[in-house]
């Protein structure tokens, strides 16, 4: 079992920052690939961003490629959203989920989900 734990939500207006942070506990951390999802009122839960387990990689959506960042540090079992210039259609729950696939967004693919912050972008 993993848990894991968002934190960093909340209201900005648009073009600002927000940084989401995940806290890991239980199994090894960077036994997992990491995942970044969201889900809007009314929308199904989408895809934002993954990396490897070492770190080296990441992939995002191309709604958010350019302006978000993923980065993760396995000695400190965290996970990290860096997220800029935002737009009212980043307005959504954020989610962070554990995963043993590599190269996945499927949300089916992912085995341990924390219990979302919530990200307001005013227009």
């Amino acid at each position: 079992q993993v848990q894991l734990v968002e934190s960093g939500g909340g209201l900005v207006q648009a073009g600002g920052s927000l940084r989401l942070s995940c806290a890991a506990s239980g199994r090894t951390f960077s036994n997992y690939v990491m995942g970044w999802f969201r889900q809007a009122p009314g929308k199904e839960r989408e895809f934002v961003a993954r990396i490897s387990r070492s770190g080296g990689s990441t992939y995002y959506a191309d709604s958010v490629r350019g302006r978000f960042t993923m980065s993760r540090d396995n000695a400190k079992n965290m996970a990290y959203l860096q997220m800029n210039s935002l737009k009212p259609e980043d307005t959504a729950v954020y989610y962070c989920a554990a995963s043993y696939y590599d190269g996945t967004k499927r949300v089916d693919e992912y085995d341990y989900w924390g219990q979302g912050t919530q990200v307001t972008v005013s227009s």
